[in-house]
């Protein structure tokens, strides 16, 4: 049986985590020191990871429910949106990263 993996909620983890909500303290520090509890390249990390884990549970639903093991269409169809979902929402994260970026290479100083 499949795993269940909430997309919206590991992003939702994130984002607080990034934020600081939890504790109080944000992630990102604007004085000079730069210590956080997180980098947001691990929080990226983990998120690709996460998403490439849904895409493998949902190739495996889909390989299953052909094969005839004991997968139905219902566990296929929510395994292949919730990858897809997730995909999608980690490419909107990566085109907002990449959009603000070009924003700060266009800055002049």
């Amino acid at each position: 049986m499949l795993t269940a993996i909430d997309p919206m909620a590991s992003v939702t983890q994130a984002l607080t985590t990034l934020s600081g909500a939890n504790t109080g303290t944000s992630a990102i520090s604007t004085s000079g020191t730069g210590t956080s509890s997180a980098p947001f390249s691990d929080l990226l990390t983990d998120a690709v990871g996460q998403v490439n884990q849904l895409q493998d549970q949902a190739r495996a639903a889909v390989t299953g429910l052909m094969t005839g093991s004991g997968v139905d269409v219902h566990q296929a169809m929510i395994a292949t949106q919730k990858a897809s979902m997730a995909f999608e929402l980690a490419l909107a994260v990566r085109n907002k990263a990449l959009q603000a970026y070009q924003q700060v290479i266009g800055m002049q100083f």
